[in-house]
């Protein structure tokens, strides 16, 4: 594992066990673990040489060299440039006298024969961490050209069932930690005699599986209960909003009563300023007002009616609105009712200007008059909210929240139709798949229609639109203003918007949320709401998990690994032998010998041994038998070897690594038998 220190920035190793002492001198967070094993292969012989040294290191091994023979095991056909490697590093770096090479489920297998577990002829199914091996034995040694292997093991059954419960539970991706879901695989993961009949089970829900079903409970807080507040919690807290409302009351009417004196005294100052100005001459009157910031006496009249108003609003009487006099239109435009033949060619001109100008002028007034409606209109409306407000802050709110929520959704649905469409009948239309002319309501296609034909009656003459009174009827069907249901805000979003800004202005913990109105579905179906989370949401249910992962060791293909399974690899290692060695077929499978870290699963034995029945001939003697330990034995079986008389004669010692160099440990093979 390589760790970067914290003050200095620098990449060291840590190799094997450490001091947690020292752990606060590096960044550990951001360290990446690195093998020297490509499968189960060496490759990475810098960090091998880091390994080697905390293991000599922790067998007692003083001084620069390492003065004793070593065996050491590898895989099965493994590269000669590994193989070289691993010489070069024992020899020129160690100085060993000698080495060996000989392979883990070989020296499993020795082990075992040797406390009668399996015969002299037989099979060894090595399941590895990377990898997994099916090498058959001939008079107690290993035919290694009939081997067969698979590139799946125990990190592929980690790996996948990792990902299945992180799909399964994306909330605690980070409590699948790979040690953690390593325990969970050997603690609870089995194979299942028939995958198919196992998966049917847990598909149908059936009562047997309940017994087989595991659960992990992750560590869980449940929230804090609170408690309900007492009466006389109740009373203080009456109390205290009483004296809250009495304040705002005051409050209010203090701001009302400042208001209403600011605009009385404006309203004085101004009466004395036009009572100083009938004692003053019509010429003076420029000089006289160019120190008061008015131009001229109608400013300050329209000053003194504008305070008037906003006083009669402050006081709460009824504002009269007065209607200015203007000149009839015959007057400003008498050019629109006198008929076109009667005008000269300049004079029609004109005309046309005075319609365009009239009809302008007339919009605006109306858009005044009904801006100034609104605003008449708001000002009630805050004015009566005001009042219920001071009479019943607490209920004034509720109803205030409850209008928002029910504003919003009819916002969303409508702008949900609006993308949407709607049918004839008024039904909306539920597939986003849909036209533009399904999404356009009546009054879009009225001005499309409009706009179409315009265009088609230009192209053929003189542009003579506008001269006649249709036109202009014309012109205001055409114009977007009129079509209130498709353009700008309608009435629901302007009330959203000040239902909206009075919620932030009186309550500060009012966050704008527009909910999401429920889907247009037929069956009323609505969207789920949020909900907190309980212990059972941390609660890790392992069901068909428990059989499905380690399942890829006979079927590779769930995982994307094109490859054969445990029990056909017995198989095809039988296949591979040579023809005069077939004679001896029949007494391997009464030996099959299961080892390495996969042989742990319970239902392995049987699963391997069904399988070898079904490429098996009928009546065939078939033994399938585990090793005693699977994760040592092949460390006590070359520890055998090792200690036997004849291991001296099978060393690759260092002259002959000096004199015949890497191409003679292409040829080199251990014998296994004593």
């Amino acid at each position: 594992m390589e760790l970067s220190t914290v003050a200095l920035g620098e990449s060291v190793s840590i190799i094997g066990d450490l001091d947690p002492g020292l752990m606060k001198y590096f960044d550990y967070t951001r360290a990446p673990l690195r093998s020297p094993f490509d499968s189960n292969v060496v490759y990475q012989f810098e960090t091998m040489e880091y390994i080697l040294d905390y293991a000599f290191e922790r067998i007692g091994v003083e001084g620069p060299k390492v003065d004793h023979p070593i065996l050491i095991t590898e895989c099965v056909c493994n590269p000669v440039h590994s193989r070289s490697k691993m010489a070069e590093l024992l020899f020129e770096t160690y100085g060993i006298p000698s080495v060996a090479y000989g392979v883990d489920a070989a020296f499993s297998y020795k082990h075992n024969q040797k406390l009668g577990i399996c015969d002299n002829d037989g099979l060894v199914v090595c399941s590895g961490f990377t990898t997994s091996h099916v090498i058959p034995i001939l008079h107690g040694e290993p035919v290694f050209e009939a081997s067969c292997r698979t590139n799946i093991g125990g990190y592929h059954v980690t790996d996948y069932m990792k990902q299945l419960l992180s799909l399964q539970y994306p909330y605690h991706v980070s409590s699948f930690a790979w040690e953690k879901v390593e325990h969970l695989k050997m603690e609870h993961c089995y194979i299942a005699l028939d995958y198919a009949s196992e998966s049917q089970l847990f598909q149908k829900g059936a009562k047997e599986t309940d017994e087989k079903v595991r659960y992990w409970q992750l560590p869980y807080r449940p929230p804090p209960v609170e408690e309900e507040p007492s009466e006389e919690e109740l009373a203080r807290k009456a109390a205290i909003k009483e004296k809250q409302g009495q304040r705002l009351r005051e409050m209010a009417a203090a701001k009302r009563s400042s208001r209403i004196t600011e605009f009385e005294n404006e309203l004085q100052g101004l009466e004395f300023l036009l009572q100083q100005l009938e004692n003053v001459e019509d010429h003076e009157i420029p000089f006289f007002l160019s120190e008061t910031g008015y131009v001229s006496k109608q400013e300050i009249e329209s000053a003194v009616a504008r305070v008037t108003q906003s006083l009669r609003k402050a006081k709460g009487e009824p504002v009269e609105v007065e209607e200015k006099t203007e000149s009839p239109s015959s007057e400003k435009y008498p050019l629109i009712n006198i008929p076109d033949h009667m005008l000269t060619p300049e004079q029609l001109k004109q005309k046309k200007r005075q319609i365009f100008i009239k009809t302008t002028s007339e919009g605006k007034l109306r858009a005044k008059q009904k801006k100034q409606e609104e605003e008449l209109e708001r000002e009630r409306q805050n004015q009566q909210d005001e009042e219920k407000r001071l009479e019943n802050p607490e209920l004034y709110l509720e109803q205030l929240r409850a209008k928002q929520r029910e504003l919003a959704q009819r916002v969303e649905q409508r702008k949900k139709l609006k993308t949407n469409g709607t049918r004839g009948n008024g039904t909306p239309v539920l597939s986003g798949n849909v036209g533009r002319g399904e999404r356009l309501n009546a009054a879009q296609k009225e001005r499309m229609r409009l706009l179409t034909t315009a265009a088609f009656d230009r192209g053929k003459g003189e542009d003579t639109f506008g001269i006649k009174d249709e036109d202009w009827q014309l012109y205001k069907l055409m114009s977007r203003d009129n079509d209130d249901n498709d353009e700008g805000p309608n009435e629901d979003e302007a009330e959203l918007a000040r239902v909206t800004a009075k919620l932030q202005e009186i309550d500060p913990t009012f966050v704008t949320l527009v909910e999401p109105s429920p889907p247009a579905t037929g069956n009323g179906s609505e969207t789920p709401h949020f909900r907190p989370l309980t212990a059972e949401d941390y609660r890790i249910t392992l069901g068909i998990e428990r059989f499905r992962c380690p399942e890829i060791l006979f079927q590779p293909h769930i995982v994307g690994i094109d490859q054969a399974g445990l029990d056909e690899m017995v198989g095809i290692s039988m296949r591979r032998l040579k023809p005069e060695l077939l004679s001896h077929g029949e007494n391997l499978c009464n030996s099959v010998l299961l080892t390495g870290g996969n042989c742990l699963f319970p239902g392995i034995n049987e699963r391997i041994l069904t399988g070898i029945q079904k490429i098996r001939p009928f009546g065939s003697s078939i033994r399938v038998c585990r090793a005693s330990d699977p994760l040592l034995d092949a460390w006590h079986g070359a520890s055998m070897i090792a200690a036997s008389p004849s291991f001296s004669e099978q060393v690759f010692s260092r002259q002959d690594y000096m004199e015949k160099g890497e191409e003679w440990l292409r040829k080199y093979q251990i014998r296994y038998t004593i």
